[in-house]
This record gives C-alpha cells, sequence and structure tokens, in this order.
C-alpha cells in the first residue's frame, strides 16, 4: 500500500513577505498519520489554526490565501506545491505574521528545506481523491477542467502578447510519471510587469517583491540580469502554482488537469466544484504496484535541480 509521509525533524527558514516587505520566521513540523496540512499563526496569542480546504480560500486575486475568523495566511501556493511535489501528506506549518515567505519566487527553496529535514513514510495508507467524470469552470476566454486519469497530469495554456514570451513556449505539461517535481517544475519562478508592480505598490501591495523573488519585465524584455531559468518558466510556474491550488483538496488527486489562462481563483472554483458533486469523485488508496509513479519524487531519486 502506498504510505502517508510526514517529516522526519523540523524544518526552519526566514524570508520576506512578497506582500507586506516584513520579515516572516516559517517552522514545518512533522504530524501525525491523517493530520493532513494544517496553517498556524503563532504569532497571535492564543496562536490559530487553519486546516487546509479549498473552503478555507478567501483571497484569490494575487496569490492563494486562507482565513479563518478573520485570521489570515496569504501566499501559501508554492509552499502547498513543494508539499505536494514531495508527497508529503501530514505537516504542521507554524508561520509568525499573515504570509508565507516568498523565498526567491519558487518553490525550490521549500523542497530543499524539506529534503534537508528529511521525509519519511507513516503506518497509515496515503488516500488520493480520484476524479470519476469530467468537472469544468470557465469564465469568459480563462477555463480550467479536471478529468478522470490514471495518474497526475497538468497541462497548462498562457496568452501573453509580450515579446520577450515566445508563442512557442506558452504551453507546458507535466506528468508525475515522467517529471521529477524538483526538477522540472519547483525552480520555476513567478513573475510579473513592471506597470504592474509600481501599482500594487501604490496600494501597499508587493512590498517585498524584487529581482531577487521574481521575473519581472518592463515592455520589451526580462529585466532579471540571469534571465530565464527555462525557455518556457512562465507556463511552467503556472503548472506550479495548480499543483498548489490543487493540493488544497485534502488528499493528492488522481486526475488530468488542463487550464487555458487560468488562476487562482479559477482553480479554487473548480476544487469547490468537484467537492460539491459527489458523484464526480471518490476516495480511494493504491498499491504500489498500481501507481509506481505517484510515489513521492524523491523515493524515485529524482532530486537533481
Amino acid at each position: 500500500m502506498i504510505s502517508q509521509h510526514t517529516l522526519k525533524s523540523i524544518a526552519h527558514v526566514t524570508g520576506v513577505g512578497l506582500h507586506s516587505g516584513e520579515k516572516v520566521q516559517l517552522w514545518l513540523r512533522p504530524a501525525a498519520p491523517d493530520t493532513g496540512i494544517v496553517f498556524h499563526r503563532v504569532d497571535l496569542d492564543p496562536p490559530v489554526s487553519i486546516p487546509a480546504s479549498p473552503e478555507a480560500v478567501r483571497e484569490t486575486r494575487l496569490c492563494t490565501g486562507l482565513e479563518h475568523n478573520g485570521v489570515k495566511i496569504a501566499t501559501i501556493e508554492h509552499l502547498m506545491s513543494a508539499l505536494s511535489g514531495l508527497g508529503i501528506d501530514n505537516v504542521h506549518i507554524d508561520v509568525d505574521g499573515p504570509e508565507i515567505p516568498i523565498m526567491d519566487g519558487s518553490a525550490a527553496p521549500f523542497v530543499m528545506m524539506m529534503l534537508e529535514a528529511g521525509i519519511e513514510a507513516q503506518p497509515a495508507p496515503r488516500r488520493f481523491v480520484r476524479v470519476l467524470r469530467p468537472v469544468e469552470v470557465r469564465e469568459g476566454d480563462k477555463w480550467v477542467r479536471l478529468e478522470p486519469h490514471a495518474g497526475f497530469r497538468l497541462e497548462f495554456s498562457i496568452a501573453f502578447d509580450h515579446p520577450a514570451i515566445s508563442a512557442s513556449q506558452t504551453r507546458a505539461v507535466v506528468d508525475f510519471s515522467e517529471h521529477a517535481y524538483p526538477r522540472f517544475v519547483a525552480r520555476a519562478r513567478t513573475f510579473g510587469f513592471v506597470h504592474e508592480v509600481e501599482l500594487l505598490r501604490e496600494m501597499g501591495l508587493a512590498q517585498g517583491g524584487s529581482l531577487d523573488n521574481a521575473i519581472v519585465l518592463d515592455e520589451y524584455r526580462i529585466l532579471n540580469p540571469e534571465g530565464l531559468r527555462f525557455p518556457d518558466e512562465f507556463v511552467r510556474h503556472k503548472i506550479l502554482d495548480a499543483i498548489g491550488d490543487l493540493y488544497l483538496a485534502g488528499h493528492p488527486l488522481l486526475a488530468r488537469y488542463v487550464a487555458h489562462k487560468s488562476g487562482h481563483a479559477l482553480n479554487n472554483q473548480l476544487l469547490r466544484a468537484l467537492m460539491a458533486d459527489r458523484g464526480a469523485w471518490e476516495l480511494t488508496t493504491l498499491e504500489q504496484d498500481e501507481a509506481p509513479s505517484l510515489l513521492p519524487a524523491f523515493a524515485a531519486g529524482a532530486v537533481t535541480a
């Protein structure tokens, strides 16, 4: 039976909040089987806990953010993506502010801190959400869909009229049976445009944004001196975000995810639509020989950057 996983030891990191610009500390602690992923605002007295779920999502404009009784934790998507990509089911996430640190704008720092802490199997079967029939959400020319699939496959396309974003690099596919998350997904950074950043800062947002934690474009070019990490880094990051947003289902998905110009809002609407249609999914467990490709990436020895 494919088992649940948690961390072997506590992982700790300090960074900056993308929107607040303030220093944030983050701790990841091992958790017992069937705990799931639980966030804790430890800067409050008493601390406030928010289990990760589609219903807890209250912010999708510039990130995925959770809220419970007025207490918020924003920008969780990159950390959630790393947890999904490494197959971690149970963890306590302590943060001493209202936002998860942005780090370098990708999920790679979270992957490395978890690998350094160690990952261990637990004596409980891992449960999967198996999609049984298609579920789709549309908003104008944007759409997103989940379909039945024996593994976990994501297909994403974007559309930006910008000279630095090649039309040949606007579609990407990540299949967990073929692509190791740490190598193909984790290092893709978030991105934004100079005119948007200026507007956001006038609104009191993006105070911690810089060329150190995002790809930034002006009207003509990429401003980061080092350029892109992948030719299709823009769309790969959209897949990174989607993996994190979908992990709010509470269990890994057995599904094919297909999206065009989707974002956090549509991803959350899709999960809510799936969960509301009880005939569209089931919880299941798997034997290891049924789905060896769905084992955590670290178990396959595929963690090179």
